[in-house]
């Protein structure tokens, strides 16, 4: 069998690609490298049953050149992170959109089938605790670029869901809730690999706004089988599944056991959200995931709690150098 990873020289796509390749699994990726890094394949680079192609999802030849040879299509690639979302602003709609659009054109006329990654971001301001897939989008003006990732993602999903619904492709639409782990850098917004390394250097760990938002992280290690097994049931097939950790904290609460659990000095500091992202940037106040349908369809139950997820990039970043950052970028 062979499976295409769209961005799988990426954070979550280099898990996948060395878990597939780890199961017998022949593995395309495709990755044009301007966040992922060939270093994140490291440990797979020589293995016999892997391709790597530089390139961008936007070339609709070289997408669908891939797609022919593939019968599994991860579609991870994206524009990802605040910071590149609103310093490439119509790039990354350009690269979300038309991106996923070659993707599943190609799956379809080729007979494959496709999860697409989307994102919590799609619900926007909704701060209900507990946010289910059926759940109202709450988003803010199309005049501020802020929004334009969910709007990106939003039509993504439908997308996905009308090539499904409309012509029978095999799709699969996932959302994640702040996946972190080994291999996630800080460089385009990240918060616990950003607090990571700025514990590990010592430095104050900087807290944009208030630090009263309220986030839910799950461990890569548990999200990339929750990935491989809804393409592997065809009861997911035309659904969305939300994919997340259940423990809310804040982001002062979690500055906080950064520096416990690394055995930091540092102090925190408050940095205005003007001062880190420009004038008018919105951010959304709680983030928190119903699972309960990706429990009932494949039994998805992190096991990873948040003291093993910061432990875990603590010690990547220990032995890959600590990945210190500005205030603001």
């Amino acid at each position: 069998m062979t499976t295409l990873v769209t961005g799988g020289a990426g954070f979550i796509g280099s898990h996948l690609t060395e878990g597939l390749l780890s199961s017998g699994e022949e593995v395309i990726v495709l990755d044009d490298l301007s966040t992922g890094s060939e270093q994140n394949l490291a440990a797979v680079l020589d293995h016999p049953g892997l391709q790597i192609f530089k390139g961008s999802i936007l070339d609709a030849a070289l997408v669908d050149d891939l797609v022919r040879q593939a019968g599994t299509v991860y579609h991870l690639a994206a524009a990802v992170g605040t910071f590149t979302i609103l310093d490439k602003t119509l790039d990354s709609l350009r690269t979300n959109l038309h991106g996923t659009e070659n993707v599943v054109d190609s799956a379809l006329r080729h007979g494959a089938r496709v999860l697409v990654a989307s994102t919590s971001e799609v619900y926007g301001k909704n701060t209900k605790v507990g946010l289910t897939e059926e759940d109202d989008r709450h988003i803010g003006s199309p005049l501020k670029n802020r929004w334009s990732y969910a709007e990106a993602k939003a039509l993504d999903e439908t997308i996905a869901y009308l090539y499904a619904v409309e012509h029978g492709l095999q799709t699969v639409i996932v959302r994640p809730f702040n996946t972190v782990g080994p291999r996630q850098t800080g460089r385009y917004g990240m918060v616990i690999p950003r607090f990571v390394g700025q514990a590990l250097a010592g430095q104050p760990l900087t807290v944009f706004g208030s630090g009263d938002q309220v986030r839910c992280f799950c461990h890569v290690h548990d999200v990339v089988p929750a990935l491989r097994a809804l393409m592997a049931t065809p009861a997911a097939y035309s659904q969305v599944f939300n994919l997340g950790g259940t423990e809310q904290v804040s982001i002062r609460q979690l500055a906080e056991r950064v520096i416990d659990v690394v055995g930091s000095s540092s102090s925190i500091t408050y940095v205005p959200y003007e001062s880190a992202y420009g004038p008018g940037y919105e951010d959304m106040q709680r983030r928190v995931p119903d699972c309960a349908k990706a429990r009932r369809q494949i039994g998805f139950r992190p096991g990873r709690t948040l003291e093993d997820i910061i432990r875990d990039v603590a010690a990547y970043q220990r032995a890959d150098g600590p990945q210190v950052s500005a205030m603001s970028r």
